[in-house]
């Protein structure tokens, strides 16, 4: 009797946790489920634009003209000349290669979202090209701008940061909630719903689809709450207490460390807005800069030069191509003697340090070219595609009227004092981690007290 009744409290607290897995995993598709759809949706529109902004842009970005450079010095003059008004010179790109144009780069707070213009000037002619507004380490112009925004915040500003961050927190709790699920709950709703074969189809595609996808649901989930605000943030300060941040050089002429971003890609120029003391200027020496990082290794085609924001500071060169394999070296100047006195190279990095710089560059689509686009475009499209399925299920077999299912907190009561207490330590410590999910869960007890409030009468 003893054993019989041991295996009862056992199956009873099984199917309570079961319950409330699929309660939850129920709440996050039908609150959050729109938030993690559109940031699918705008995360594939991104994905897909660099192609487009080529073909938009082209007259910008590429040149007919083949010959001798001219010096920088000459295409910043170039650049210079070309303003309405004056602007603070803060980066120079040199072109690539033939048939690309050089982006001189200049502060400027009318340039819309980026607060940064660059000017596109021919190489070899010094003919203006193009100017545009342009933002993040790939230097995006102003169509991919608008959809990076709009994938990142809705265009509403910090604020709509909050929609991005309570999708990145969700995902992979509904990723790891619906593979718990198919495992603990699959024959029992197969015997469940045997008869409903409509019903059926669509949850075994729901759950065939998610397991295919889970490990990419998983990956931009963690990279995506990398960008966010409040979790963001503590990951920041969980990656310095472990020693996880990315190696940098030491622009200053004493001892003061710059911190590397690896999504500067997602955010403001470095001094964009927060300018302390305007750059020291000195055109003249761009190209004897240029000279001494190529001459200590820098050797990528794509790179940035910036001159630094006051006396006391180095110049800063860095390698920003971040397909594979990565260039992302970076040397720091001293203009007194052009000597390189600090630099960081990608292939010293800890490997956390590298997993991490990979980990953001293929989120966003960059690191392994077009396969890396197509790859995240199929993915993006097959979880806008699970989501539908998944509300196509929630109203095919919602609760007819008068009815009430199953609700969250009654699951929980079930559960025995060690998992009720499990669980709320758990609820608590990802609620202290990723505050939006935090508040999003209260939201959903709120609202689940209210359901079950007819059923406690």
């Amino acid at each position: 009797m003893s054993t019989q009744h041991n295996l009862k409290k056992t199956d009873s607290s099984s199917n309570a946790l079961l319950q409330l897995i699929t309660r939850l995993h129920f709440y996050v598709g039908l609150f959050v489920g729109p938030f993690i759809f559109v940031a699918a949706l705008t995360g594939v529109l991104y994905i897909i634009t660099p192609q487009l902004e080529s073909a938009i842009y082209k007259d910008a970005l590429t040149t007919q003209t083949t010959g001798e450079y001219k010096t920088l010095t000459a295409q910043i003059a170039a650049a210079k000349s070309n303003l309405e008004t004056e602007l603070k010179l803060f980066a120079v790109r040199p072109a690539p290669e033939q048939g690309d144009t050089t982006r001189i780069m200049f502060l400027d707070p009318t340039a819309g979202l980026s607060g940064a213009r660059a000017l596109f000037i021919d190489p070899v002619t010094l003919e203006l090209k193009g100017n545009l507004a342009v933002y993040g380490t790939s230097g995006i112009l102003p169509f991919r701008t608008t959809i990076d925004y709009l994938h990142r915040q809705l265009l509403l500003g910090e604020f709509g940061r909050y929609y991005s961050e309570l999708a990145a927190s969700w995902l992979w709790f509904a990723a790891l909630g619906g593979v718990f699920l198919w495992i603990k709950g699959g024959k029992k709703n197969k015997a469940e719903f045997a008869s409903r074969t409509a019903l059926l189809a669509k949850r075994r595609r729901h759950g065939q689809l998610g397991l295919v996808i889970f490990i990419g649901l998983l990956f931009v989930s963690a990279t995506g709450l990398t960008w966010s605000k409040w979790a963001g943030g503590n990951i920041s300060e969980v990656r310095k207490v472990l020693g996880w941040v990315t190696p940098s050089v030491s622009l200053s002429l004493t001892a003061e460390k710059v911190t590397m971003d690896e999504h500067a890609e997602h955010n403001h120029h470095s001094g964009h807005a927060t300018e302390s003391q305007p750059p020291v200027e000195n055109d003249q020496l761009f190209d004897q800069v240029l000279a001494s990082a190529r001459a200590a290794g820098i050797d990528a085609a794509k790179l940035e030069i910036k001159p630094p924001k006051s006396a006391d500071k180095a110049w800063f060169v860095r390698e920003i191509d971040r397909s594979w394999p990565s260039q992302v070296d970076s040397v720091a100047v001293d203009p007194r003697n052009m000597t390189v006195i600090s630099r960081s190279d990608f292939e010293t990095f800890p490997i956390v340090a590298k997993l991490i710089r990979w980990g953001i560059d293929a989120h966003m689509g960059i690191l392994f070219g077009v396969a890396n686009q197509i790859v995240l475009t199929v993915f993006g499209l097959s979880l806008c595609l699970m989501i539908l399925w998944g509300y196509k299920m929630w109203w095919m077999r919602r609760p007819a009227a008068g009815q009430t299912a199953k609700p969250l907190m009654q699951a929980w009561s079930k559960m025995t004092a060690f998992g009720k207490v499990t669980s709320v330590v758990i609820a608590l410590f990802l609620s202290i981690c990723l505050p939006v999910m935090g508040v999003s869960l209260l939201v959903f007890l709120i609202i689940d007290a209210w359901r079950w409030k007819p059923l406690s009468h």
